[in-house]
C-alpha cells in the first residue's frame, strides 16, 4: 500500500516545496536564493512522480489532478511571488497584474494539457515546470538585468506556456529499474550543493532551463520561415511566364 502511494507522496512533497518557496520569498532578500533552490528541488520531485507511478503501475486520475494542482503552486504561484518580491513590487498595480498573469497562464497550460491529446514526444507550449524554473532563477539576476527586461521576460514565459510552440518531452524517457536506487543519491547531492552554494547554484541551473525555453522559440521561428519560403515558392511557380 505504501509503495503504491510513493508517486502521490512525491507530488505532495512538490506541493510542500512550493509553499515553502513562497514563505522563504516573503522573508526577505536574503532568503530569495533559498526560495529559488526550493523550486529547483520541486522540479526534481515533479520529474520523479510520473516515472515512479509508471514503474509501479500506480497511475491514476487522482494522481494526475493532484500533480496539476501542485504544479500551479510550485511552478506558477511560487516563482511569480519570488519575482514580485525581488522586482515587481516597485511596479505598483502593474507589478501585481504581471504577477497574476504568470500563474494564470500556467493554470491554463495545465488545463489544456489534461484535456487535449498532445503530440508524441513533444509538449504543446512551454511546460509550467520549466517556465517556473526559469522565472525563479531569473529573478536572481535582478542586479544584472534591467527590471523592465525582467518583467517582459516574465510575460514572454507566460505567453510561451499558452502558445502552441512544441517543446521536447523528456519525461517519458525510460530509466532502467535497476538505476532507480541512484535517484535519492542524486537528490541528496543536489540538496547539499544547493545549501553549500546558495547564491551560485540556482544561477547555474538557470542556463540550461533558459536554453530549453529559447529552443522552442527557435524551432517555431525556423518553422515559420520554412513555411513562408514554401508559400513564396508556390506563388512564384503559379505566376505564368510573360
Amino acid at each position: 500500500m505504501f509503495v503504491k502511494s510513493l508517486p502521490n507522496i512525491l507530488t505532495v512533497s512538490n506541493l510542500f516545496l512550493g509553499v515553502l518557496a513562497i514563505i522563504l520569498a516573503f522573508r526577505g532578500d536574503e532568503f530569495v536564493d533559498y526560495a529559488a533552490i526550493t523550486v529547483i528541488i520541486g522540479m526534481l520531485a515533479d520529474g520523479l512522480d510520473g516515472r515512479v507511478a509508471r514503474m509501479l503501475n500506480a497511475q491514476s486520475e487522482f494522481g494526475k489532478e493532484l500533480d496539476s494542482l501542485s504544479d500551479v503552486i510550485t511552478f506558477g504561484v511560487a516563482p511569480a511571488f519570488i519575482m514580485y518580491v525581488v522586482v515587481l513590487n516597485d511596479f505598483n498595480w502593474i507589478g501585481i497584474l504581471i504577477t497574476a498573469i504568470f500563474p494564470i497562464c500556467g493554470a491554463l497550460r495545465l488545463a489544456r494539457f489534461n484535456v487535449q491529446a498532445g503530440v508524441p514526444g513533444y509538449f504543446i507550449g512551454l511546460p509550467i515546470t520549466a517556465a517556473g524554473g526559469v522565472l525563479a532563477t531569473l529573478a536572481l539576476y535582478h542586479q544584472v538585468f534591467n527590471t523592465a527586461l525582467l518583467a517582459i521576460s516574465m510575460l514572454l514565459l507566460a505567453f510561451l506556456m499558452v502558445s502552441k510552440v512544441k517543446y521536447p518531452n523528456f519525461k517519458k524517457v525510460g530509466i532502467p529499474k535497476s538505476a532507480y536506487w541512484i535517484t535519492p543519491v542524486i537528490i541528496a547531492i543536489v540538496v547539499v550543493v544547493a545549501i553549500k552554494y546558495p547564491q551560485q547554484f540556482p544561477k547555474i541551473v538557470f542556463l540550461p532551463l533558459a536554453f530549453y525555453a529559447l529552443y522552442g522559440i527557435k524551432k517555431n521561428v525556423d518553422f515559420l520561415v520554412k513555411k513562408f519560403r514554401k508559400r513564396k515558392n508556390k506563388e512564384e511557380e503559379s505566376v505564368p511566364f510573360e
